[in-house]
C-alpha cells in the first residue's frame, strides 16, 4: 500500500482554514481557485480542484444557470419534436457549417 502524505491545518473561529502548501502544489491550486469536498459513506473526505470546462466565464455562468434550472425543474424538459426540427432546417436550408472552422476577421 502506498504511503499517504499528510498535512495539518487549523480551523479558525469562523470555520475557515488554509489549504496546506503540499496539498496546493499537488492539486496545482492558485489564489481564487475553487475546490470541491466529497465525502464517502465511511466519513472519509476528499478534496479536488474544480477545473472549468470553458474558457469563457460568461458561458460558464450561463451553463451553470441552465444546469441549476434543469435540476430544479426537470419536468420542464421537453423532447425536440419533428415540427420544430423541420422549422429550424427550413431556416438554414442547405448551409454547411463547420463548427471547428475559425471565424473570419469580419465575424470576430
Amino acid at each position: 500500500m502506498p504511503v499517504l502524505a499528510t498535512e495539518v491545518s487549523t480551523l479558525t473561529d469562523r470555520y475557515q482554514t488554509t489549504v496546506p502548501s503540499g496539498v496546493r502544489k499537488q492539486l496545482k491550486l492558485g489564489k481564487g481557485d475553487r475546490i470541491r469536498y466529497c465525502t464517502d459513506p465511511s466519513g472519509r473526505v476528499y478534496i479536488e480542484p474544480i477545473r472549468s470546462r470553458w474558457d469563457d466565464p460568461a458561458l460558464e455562468a450561463f451553463l451553470d444557470f441552465i444546469e441549476a434550472d434543469v435540476r430544479a425543474h426537470p419536468g420542464r424538459l421537453k423532447a425536440l419534436d419533428g415540427a420544430l426540427h423541420d422549422r429550424i432546417a427550413a431556416l438554414v436550408g442547405d448551409v454547411d457549417v463547420d463548427l471547428d472552422e475559425p471565424l473570419s476577421p469580419d465575424d470576430e
